[in-house]
């Protein structure tokens, strides 16, 4: 066989072997991406979406009641405290009607609808309804309004196998759930999921104050009062 044969041989097989890396390569990374794509993860599970919620409370009422009480007083500026005062969605005061205390309810209600006025709530932004209630009770005033909430998209408690029989070392289907649900609910500000808060305005002297003891390498004296470390 002649050198130029050997030569033309040794090339052609080189080729091949390029050619048959080239496939393996392009499996492998094919195969990385399938496995890759395939979600282990709570947040992926049981993410946690923004949507608007009714918010609502049921306030008892008396029947001899005249005036709004403490506790009715408590209940209310606690429901109301998570009220958009921007957003300003309208607060509907739902008032029994045909009950025992109806007409304790109608007066409590107005008085609730001037402390809303009173606590920032628009003059047009409260709607006074009736509902029928049944004539041998002591109905409640019921207080509604819109509100954006955060809060995960899927219901918790669900088991669709056994967890014992996994063998893939991945979450089961409720894994994360609840943890999801608490983190929502202590989420003061939904709007901070969407996009981070403007910069608030610095306060120059505490800045000033603070380079200044730095460059003289020097201790607050509030964090020496508190140390158990002598400077």
């Amino acid at each position: 066989m002649s050198a130029h044969s050997t030569t033309w041989n040794s090339r052609f097989l080189i080729a091949i072997a390029l050619v048959g890396s080239a496939f393996a390569a392009g499996c492998t990374q094919r195969d990385s991406i399938v496995v890759g794509a395939i979600p282990d993860d709570y947040r992926t599970n049981h993410p946690i979406v923004i949507e608007e919620k009714q918010e609502k409370i049921d306030i008892p009422v008396g029947l001899n009641d005249y005036d709004m009480t403490r506790v009715q007083r408590a209940a209310i500026n606690g429901f109301m405290a998570r009220y958009d005062g921007r957003a300003a969605p309208m607060v509907h005061v739902m008032v029994p009607y045909g009950s025992a205390n109806s007409a304790a309810a109608a007066r409590i209600a107005g008085q609730f609808i001037s402390h809303m006025h009173k606590s920032g709530v628009p003059q047009n932004r409260v709607v006074q309804q009736h509902y029928q209630a049944p004539a041998d009770a002591s109905a409640p005033i019921r207080v509604t309004y819109a509100n954006m909430r955060a809060q995960v998209a899927s219901n918790c408690g669900r088991w669709p196998e056994d967890m014992l029989g996994r063998v893939d070392n991945k979450h089961w289907a409720n894994f994360g759930c609840s943890y999801q649900n608490n983190l929502a609910a202590q989420i003061a500000n939904p709007a901070d999921l969407l996009t981070p808060r403007e910069t608030t305005p610095i306060d120059a002297q505490n800045r000033s104050n603070a380079i200044d003891q730095y460059q003289r390498r020097q201790v607050a004296p509030e964090f020496i009062g508190t140390s158990e470390i002598n400077y």
